[in-house]
């Protein structure tokens, strides 16, 4: 059986806050926020969202913790996270990776 990773990522909404969250799988979860009714709640009026940061955890418990961590954080903090660290980027996100102000 295949471990799963999860990722805990930040998205910069279009009215410039951030949403924090929590998947298993980046692309579909920012074509949820993006594109589809199962965006959240808090994203669907604030499209598009570029994601700006990401971390991998290998488990799910791990990965809500650091959310819960990261939901804390004012946004110059959270800012700090995806300026210094910039997105380790693949080819397959760099739709949802643009130019981060």
């Amino acid at each position: 059986m295949k471990a799963e990773k999860w990722y805990v990522y930040i998205v910069k909404c279009a009215d410039n806050t951030l949403y924090t969250g929590v998947t298993t799988d980046i692309i579909r979860r920012l074509d949820e926020h993006n594109y589809s009714s199962l965006g959240a709640k808090y994203t669907k009026p604030r499209r598009p969202v570029v994601l700006v940061y990401q971390e991998t955890h290998l488990t799910r418990t791990d990965a809500t913790k650091r959310e819960a961590e990261l939901k804390k954080f004012s946004k110059a903090e959270k800012r700090k996270l995806f300026v210094n660290n910039h997105l380790n980027r693949t080819p397959s996100l760099s739709r949802y990776s643009r130019g981060v102000k």
